[in-house]
């Protein structure tokens, strides 16, 4: 996205729309919306969540990106909606 063509107001629509699907994420894998959080807001390696969720980093790997296709097409089905 080209953030000089977006506006406050599409900011915070699409900040609304991924905090919604990052709850339903949660409700159907509570380890994959983690696995969003501590890499997404929290800015941490691969390594280190695999550490803070006492999970080996592969596993870390597949759940960032089945989280991001999930995420995804749930944030896509509001914009369509929208």
């Amino acid at each position: 996205m080209d953030e000089a063509l977006i506006g406050p107001e599409e900011k915070g629509q699409d900040l609304v729309a991924l905090d919604d699907a990052l709850k339903g994420l949660s409700e159907v894998d509570p380890r994959k919306s983690r696995v969003v959080e501590l890499r997404f807001f929290g800015g941490l390696s691969t390594e280190e969540i695999a550490k803070v969720l006492k999970v080996h980093p592969n596993t870390v790997l597949r759940d960032w990106r089945l989280a991001k296709m999930w995420l995804k097409r749930e944030i896509s089905k509001v914009e369509s909606e929208g």
